[in-house]
């Protein structure tokens, strides 16, 4: 017979290992279903980051332009656009890499991109070309 002390004990013991196991299971099965719409929304927000800083960048050559009376050229590069802006960081892509210049452009006076998350030309998605023309 039980006493009223071992039933106590009983429901102090805490969770058995067969609960623990569903709740992770449940939890690895929210993860693995979250994560990729996850990546693809930080993906997008790289690609929609890109576009703002070639813009800013853009404003910034038009600037330099103004007062200098030329566009950078491919030596100077937009390394030689420091001054206008307030930091170094807005010269390198969200993945990590210079964006890339050319003047005179193929597009226009300048040309002024990032091959995207790979790193090549083309690609869709967050792989494909992000410019300035």
């Amino acid at each position: 017979m039980q006493t009223q002390d071992d039933d106590i004990r009983r429901r102090q013991a805490g969770y058995t290992l067969v609960e623990l196991l569903v709740v992770l299971a449940i939890l690895g099965l929210l993860v693995a279903i979250a994560a990729p719409r996850l990546i693809s929304y930080f993906g997008a927000a790289k690609v929609d980051t890109a576009k703002i800083q070639i813009d800013r960048l853009g404003a910034s050559l038009d600037l330099y332009h103004i007062q200098v009376g030329h566009y950078p050229t491919d030596q100077e590069g937009i390394a030689s656009l420091a001054p206008y802006l307030k930091n170094q960081e807005s010269l390198i892509d969200p993945w990590g890499r210079p964006y890339l210049y050319r003047s005179p452009g193929q597009h226009g006076e300048y040309d002024l991109y990032s091959l995207g998350a790979d790193g090549k030309e083309g690609g869709d998605g967050e792989d494909r070309d992000i410019t300035s023309w």
